[in-house]
């Protein structure tokens, strides 16, 4: 486990990396955040398996996992339950309060201690904030949001923010303006380059 400075993780530093058993296609398999070097990575914290928001969460994940992989990005999914938790969840039809079948690896982090790397577990609770964090392919952070407890997170913001950092990067003379779309005006981050942009709107 590579622990950031000051227990603290930033956008622009290399990702905390971690080793763990994750459920995958409904089989135990060990994991490296470093396996995925070269794509990019959504990975998601959320509290507890059998619970409320984190089902409706996990499974717009699940469904809408082929925009991702055609993005070049993988999803990973954290909690603190045990991988036995996890798969007994996805093994749980949805009607019924379980997630069923994933497109995606769901991580156990029993030890709490990839929560506690990326600053986001509630020490009081035990349990892991809606932490979400976009990797890029050379394992730095380059966006990061958390949530508390009561409220689920936007699977298509997750997406126009992946697009837009996927964008300025293979794009570095352009910025990317409020609420952007992939195929809409970008601009020059140049005082005088940039009124072209703020001229056309």
């Amino acid at each position: 486990m590579t622990n950031p400075v000051n227990g603290c993780v930033r956008v622009g530093q290399s990702a905390p990396d971690f080793t763990a058993t994750a459920v995958v296609d409904q089989e135990f398999k060990t994991i490296k955040l470093s396996d995925y070097r070269g794509r990019y990575v959504v990975l998601f914290f959320y509290p507890l398996d059998f619970t409320f928001v984190c089902p409706t969460e996990i499974a717009a994940f699940s469904d809408r996992y082929g925009e991702f992989k055609d993005l070049n990005t993988e999803v990973l999914g954290v909690s603190v339950d045990s991988e036995f938790s996890h798969l007994a969840w996805i093994q749980t039809e949805r009607k019924l309060g379980g997630i069923g079948d994933l497109n995606y690896p769901l991580v156990s982090d029993l030890k709490k201690e990839i929560s506690a790397a990326y600053n986001v577990l509630d020490p009081e609770a035990g349990i892991a904030l809606r932490g979400l964090f976009i990797i890029d392919k050379e394992g730095v952070i380059e966006y990061s949001t958390v949530h508390n407890f009561s409220f689920g997170r936007s699977v298509d913001e997750t997406l126009r923010v992946l697009q837009a950092i996927q964008h300025v990067q293979v794009h570095p003379e352009e910025v990317c303006p409020a609420d952007w779309q992939p195929g809409e005006k970008t601009m020059n981050p140049d005082p005088v380059k940039s009124k072209e942009f703020f001229a056309a709107v």
